[in-house]
């Protein structure tokens, strides 16, 4: 029997790296879309001399690595350069995240996809669950790993309103409160799903 294959997403700051965190340390299997990303785009990457040759070599900062954060503002800088970005970094991530989900045997796997939803890859999965959390929450949260207002506001309207994101999900999970609460409210679904596991194999 496979791994039971829980798709996982949420806006920018909802709390999906947290939720890996707990996930992995409760002993499930878990993927980052966003590692992916980062390893994809390293130097020898796949995704890394076509990203330069795209955006120029301005955006190569000091050892030859990616500046993220440079690539970022000129990718949310306009809807343009995020589509020039994604053609190139999507179809490298989503192969490689297919790849390990494949490689995941047993138990369960959580793969943490910001786009999940605007990239149609739900049906990879056995339930997708998101983590809503209130804008300015997810601004505040944003802000702290270092973007500014307005970067956080430009990458919120390229994803899914939470709302649209909350009614396509099998499972709506709020971050509002403390994070106490949240990884209590994901440990009890996290038990759930490991019982809804186990039922299955036995039948």
């Amino acid at each position: 029997m496979r791994a039971l294959r829980i798709g996982l997403t949420g806006g920018l700051g909802a709390g999906k790296s947290l939720a890996l965190r707990a996930l992995s340390g409760w002993g499930a299997a878990t993927i980052d879309a966003d590692q992916i990303a980062r390893e994809q785009a390293a130097p020898g990457g796949p995704a890394y001399r076509r990203i330069v040759a795209a955006f120029g070599p301005s955006i190569v900062g000091r050892g030859g690595a990616l500046d993220r954060a440079k690539l970022a503002r000129l990718a949310f800088g306009s809807a343009r350069q995020r589509r020039k970005l994604e053609a190139i970094a999507h179809p490298l991530i989503v192969k490689e995240l297919l790849r390990r989900l494949r490689a995941a045997k047993k138990g369960l796997v959580f793969a943490a996809v910001p786009l999940l939803f605007e990239a149609g890859l739900e049906e990879h999965f056995d339930l997708t669950m998101t983590i809503e959390a209130p804008a300015s929450t997810r601004r505040r949260r944003a802000r702290r790993r270092g973007l500014s207002e307005e970067e956080a506001r430009s990458r919120m309207r390229a994803q899914l309103p939470d709302r649209e994101r909350a009614r396509r999900a099998d499972v709506a999970l709020s971050n509002r409160g403390s994070r106490r609460r949240f990884v209590a409210a994901l440990r009890s679904y996290y038990k759930g799903l490991e019982l809804l596991r186990l039922g299955a194999a036995a039948r």
